[in-house]
């Protein structure tokens, strides 16, 4: 009998990326061509004022896998959060639309049954980290935040990723965290709860450079990490 296909959602968060998309999804889709999986795609636009919404609905007639899901407000992890949870995949897999992987969504397919949770790391000693040194190092940073405050031994949350959706079904609904912290809390809790993580290199080369402040980011990521914190020692006792 012939094995089924394992299916994947690729959920992307967008803001504002009107003129970005149909060059982006263009690259997109002509690298999950090489994924030997059923592959749809979530837009999970968020709080848009330049149309992302419409330009989205219109390319999904050239891709049929392709789909929007609209937020009233901008929040990234809240826009991240709704599309994980709209997603139907045995695997969702998260990414930026200026930052995703099909070489890492062929290997997800690959090791499928050896993991549950599949992180792209650009801290891996065999990945090419092609960002400037400033943002290596707020990465590098940031692990040893996580890795202090919160006990987490994964080398890199903050990244391509993708999680069983039975591990979504398991964690999601405890996670606190909106805006840069929902994917990072949603990897720590599942690492907490004994789900098998699994670290693969990465090619980091976005293309473009980061719309967000990293000096904007530090105050808002501390605190966020120590409400983290509070959170998950309040739910162990």
């Amino acid at each position: 009998m012939a094995t089924q296909q394992l299916s994947l959602t690729l959920v992307i968060p967008v803001y504002n990326e009107a003129a970005f998309l149909p060059g982006a999804l263009e690259t997109l889709f002509a690298e999950l061509a090489g994924v030997d999986a059923a592959v749809d795609v979530i837009l999970a636009e968020n709080g848009s004022t330049d149309g992302t919404a419409d330009v989205g609905r219109r390319l999904g007639k050239t891709y049929p896998n392709l789909r929007v899901i609209e937020l009233p407000e901008p929040d990234y992890g809240g826009a991240m959060r709704a599309g994980f949870l709209a997603a139907e995949g045995d695997w969702v897999v998260n990414s930026d639309i200026d930052y995703f992987s099909g070489p890492f969504m062929a290997r997800v397919v690959e090791i499928a049954d050896e993991a549950d949770v599949v992180l792209a790391s650009k801290r891996d000693p065999e990945s090419d980290d092609r960002r400037s040194p400033l943002r290596r190092l707020a990465t590098w940073t940031f692990n040893q935040v996580l890795r202090f405050m919160l006990g987490s031994k994964v080398s890199d949350t903050h990244g391509i990723k993708a999680l069983r959706r039975e591990v979504i079904a398991d964690v999601a609904a405890n996670v606190i965290s909106r805006q840069d912290l929902f994917d990072t809390e949603l990897v720590i809790r599942a690492e907490k709860k004994g789900w098998r993580i699994r670290e693969l290199p990465i090619v980091v080369e976005e293309q473009r450079e980061t719309k967000s402040s990293l000096l904007t980011r530090i105050p808002r990521t501390l605190k966020g990490v120590w409400k983290i914190r509070k959170a998950l020692r309040a739910s162990s006792k």
